[in-house]
């Protein structure tokens, strides 16, 4: 949960940055053309040839078109995978596989072959193929992403150990786990995003289907955030601690983005180029504890004001937190253990990550308590640059760490994107 911002306020299309749901045309009226692209336009949403026409999204001539949610679109060939710089999405699924016994590199490929045939059309808003579901047919792709991405064991499992990379060795322990093994790593990871949730859903059954003999679910997890439009302007998110949750994630127009997040054309091993890894956390948030404090006390934990995020030296969300700054009593204005304080980039030797989370609530305990939290998601070039520094100062005085459970982990190596006719690690399996 480190104080960095979301994809919202990296330069990418914002959240909260499309119409409000309820605010479409009157009654019998559709959406012109012109609307509709310029709406598309606004929030960054990108729309292939074919626009809201193609799949799912086909209406009747004279047919009321998709609103703008059902319209976005993300690509899924591209130099990086898709779901690591698009917006937050509101509902999301991350599942891992495990290789079935007696399956191989042969059976890895084929499978990723499939996967990625149809993540392409389901990206596109067209049905998986031809046994679909139907569960999605009234939908456009609702900014759907699909992302792939291989753990540690996969490597010892296809034979490829030689191309493990040296960043995919397993995270070091840390005093704030209490991990359940059987929810944390995978041979194989997906992670699916999308605005609306039958589509997430849609996708999710999709793949699954699709594992057929060649892997098992290992681990499911089902995660959300705000839905576009749900604010009347665009925000950061918050998350189910009430707090602005990400305030300084690197963004796209950070000269040194590229180098923080992807691995570079350039590095190794050679089938990464442009892939970035992804620790991915199930972090339980103690909710009961957490909101018997007063607000002046989560605001001392957090050390940003919940309002609006500000530091509590002052100024805005995006103001640059004076971790000098004292009060009458000569006490620093942001506490020394604040979180905000210990996972700021300048106080990790430049560390950073770019974040990427959902927020999940799966019931209750016998006695009441929610099983609600992060799922932390955060992509870098290096974990051991990345994710590793950080935690380890939080593990060493965060003031959030008493009100929060790191309850499953994962790392996985995402190589870059696919080409046009190529499947999501052909350069690894085939190379």
């Amino acid at each position: 949960m480190a104080d960095q911002t979301t994809p919202l306020d990296a330069g990418l299309p914002a959240q909260g940055g499309l119409p409000a749901q309820g605010a479409g045309p009157e009654p019998g009226k559709g959406i012109s053309r012109r609307r509709l692209l310029g709406t598309a336009g606004a929030t960054g949403v990108v729309l292939g040839a074919a626009g809201a026409a193609a799949g799912y999204a086909a209406a009747p001539a004279g047919a009321t078109p998709l609103t703008s949610i059902g319209t976005g679109r993300a690509m899924f060939h591209g130099k990086h995978q898709p779901g690591i710089t698009d917006p937050l999405q509101a509902h999301g699924h991350l599942v891992a596989f495990d290789l079935a016994a007696g399956a191989g590199r042969k059976e890895a490929a084929a499978l990723l072959r499939r996967w990625s045939a149809t993540a392409e059309r389901l990206m596109a808003g067209e049905p998986a193929g031809p046994d679909d579901t139907d569960v999605a047919r009234d939908a456009g792709p609702s900014s759907l992403t699909i992302t792939f991405g291989f753990g540690h064991s996969f490597f010892g499992r296809t034979g490829l150990e030689k191309q493990r990379p040296v960043a995919l060795d397993p995270l070091p322990a840390f005093s704030s786990d209490h991990l359940d093994k059987a929810r944390s790593n995978g041979d194989l990871w997906v992670q699916i995003g999308a605005n609306d949730a039958l589509v997430a859903f849609h996708a999710l059954r999709a793949l699954q289907k699709q594992a057929g003999s060649a892997a098992r679910v290992r681990w499911q997890m089902n995660g959300f955030n705000r839905t576009p439009g749900a604010t009347a302007h665009p925000m950061t998110t918050r998350n189910l601690m009430g707090q602005i949750d990400g305030t300084r994630n690197p963004k796209p127009t950070d000269a040194d983005f590229e180098r923080r997040v992807f691995v570079p054309e350039n590095g190794e091993p050679a089938w990464m180029a442009n892939g970035s890894y992804v620790v991915v956390r199930r972090i339980r948030m103690l909710l009961d504890d957490w909101e018997r404090l007063s607000l002046a006390q989560q605001e001392a934990v957090i050390g940003r004001r919940k309002a609006d995020g500000a530091p509590l030296s002052g100024g805005t969300e995006t103001t640059p937190m004076d971790l000098e700054k004292t009060d009458g009593d000569g006490n620093y204005v942001v506490p020394v253990n604040a979180h905000a304080r210990i996972t700021r980039p300048d106080q990790n030797g430049g560390a950073a990550m770019l974040r990427r989370p959902f927020s999940y609530h799966d019931g209750f305990d016998a006695d009441g308590t929610p099983d609600a939290g992060l799922l932390f998601i955060c992509w870098q070039a290096d974990p051991l640059r990345g994710f590793v520094p950080v935690q380890r100062k939080l593990d060493r005085g965060d003031a959030l760490s008493k009100y929060i459970r790191h309850e499953a982990s994962g790392l996985f190596a995402v190589p870059g994107g696919a080409a046009k006719g190529e499947y999501v690690g052909q350069r690894l399996l085939e190379g």
